[in-house]
């Protein structure tokens, strides 16, 4: 997150309407990313499942299917976008006096696609393992160069010009390429895998049903979340320049404080898996109590200080006295927003790793637009309350979601869904 802001940054050293095109193309970017993400997701939790049964074959198995399926989708993906770059932005209404920048700078990033896609599967098999530290310092180091190669080759050294926004895609690109590199040796020191050509192309029916399982619906939940946050934004944006800054800049606070919940979200997965695949079912309940202690424990702790700290944090943005006045109302109001939310992570993961994974998707979507949506156009728009009213849909979608997910587990509704992971589990390990 720092390097996406810092990237922010660094490209509207060039211009404002460089920054415009950079940010556009990076929604484009995303939407293409969910396509990858189902893929690792579900293969973190199967492998999870089939390392808890203590089934190692079974899990490389899995990782192997995963590898292949995402290479396929990412170098569709590449190609999708090598050939629609001037479609999509315009699709997306980009001004043509920005598309000299853009349209180049997004057909590099689709190469970066196509690595990241591969480099997703080989990250999400290696934290199933439980080797998250590895992974956390391979990300570090991918993040390093790229900050490193991205100053001289946008801005040029030694009398060369450098490529502008394009340095920036190609600094991105051999980042990647170094981290495929470095994922690659980590499966075979750490895991003992050696991943052969055969391995990037062979598509592995058998397992990658067990993949899509899981990935599919959690696909389903993110494509509704963007859709409806999209929704939002338009609504905001409809309110004026001022509420939409605000809306940025906020938000841009509120993702960091995401990430402590996403952690202990993520964690919480892991070992459910691993507890569901070895059959230790009071065990991964202990897991998901304990986790939401933890995580309600700290997104209060580090909201509240946020709150407190909220003008100087949006005086890193602005100076504007509107934007920060109603910043800093939003940002106690997250307070509102963000436990809900955390109860939503830690327990969609738990009930995500005991295969309980459509269940968050039927009501995860019902509330995201009814809720979300719903109440963000009445309050915000129709009642005039403007962005407290959608800060306070945000909360209702949230708290709503997170009680339904907590109701879930508490009741046991998850419990068949792991008696049956844990059969399939049994009964498949065996050569595909």
């Amino acid at each position: 997150m720092l390097v996406g802001v810092f990237g922010v940054w660094l490209v509207s050293r060039l211009s404002d309407g460089a920054a415009a095109a950079y940010g556009l193309a990076n929604q484009i970017m995303l939407t293409f990313m969910i396509t990858f993400r189902f893929v690792s997701l579900g293969a973190s939790v199967v492998v999870t499942q089939y390392l808890g049964a203590r089934d190692r074959d079974g899990a490389d198995q899995v990782a192997r299917a995963a590898l292949a399926a995402n290479l396929w989708m990412g170098v569709l993906s590449c190609g999708v976008i090598a050939v629609g770059a001037r479609p999509l932005l315009e699709l997306m209404r980009l001004p043509e006096s920005l598309f000299p920048m853009a349209q180049p700078y997004l057909v590099a990033v689709g190469v970066m696609l196509a690595f990241d896609a591969v480099n997703f599967s080989l990250g999400a098999v290696l934290r199933a393992h439980t080797h998250t530290r590895a992974t956390l310092r391979l990300i570090l180091i991918m993040y390093a160069v790229q900050l490193a190669l991205s100053l001289p080759l946008m801005f040029g050294f030694a009398g060369w010009p450098g490529l502008g926004m394009n340095g920036l895609a190609l600094a991105a690109v051999i980042a990647r390429a170094l981290s495929f590199w470095m994922h690659h040796r980590l499966w075979r020191e750490l895991l003992g895998i050696r991943a052969s050509f055969e391995d990037y192309w062979r598509i592995r029916p058998g397992r990658l049903r067990e993949v899509l399982h899981i990935g599919l619906p959690g696909a389903g939940e993110n494509v509704a979340y963007r859709i409806s946050y999209m929704i939002i934004l338009a609504m905001v944006a409809d309110m004026g320049q001022a509420a939409l800054t605000t809306h940025t800049y906020t938000m841009q606070i509120v993702h960091f404080l995401l990430l402590f919940s996403l952690a202990i979200g993520f964690g919480t997965e892991i070992v459910v898996g691993h507890r569901v695949g070895a059959g230790e079912l009071a065990g991964a309940d202990r897991q998901v109590r304990g986790g939401l202690v933890v995580g309600l424990c700290v997104c209060v702790t580090v909201v509240l200080a946020t709150a407190l700290l909220g003008p100087r944090l949006l005086g890193l943005f602005t100076s504007d006295p509107e934007v920060l006045a109603i910043g800093s109302k939003l940002l106690w109001l997250t307070l509102l927003v963000e436990p809900g939310r955390t109860i939503n992570l830690v327990v969609i993961n738990g009930l995500r790793a005991a295969g309980d994974a459509r269940f968050p998707v039927g009501v995860g979507v019902i509330s995201m637009f009814a809720v979300a949506v719903g109440l963000s156009w009445l309050l915000g728009v129709h009642l005039g309350w403007g962005l407290v009213g959608v800060w306070v849909a945000y909360g209702a979608d949230e708290w709503l979601r997170g009680l339904a997910m907590s109701a879930r587990w508490h009741f046991r509704g998850w419990v068949p869904h792991a008696r049956r992971t844990l059969r399939r589990v049994r009964l498949n390990g065996r050569p595909a």
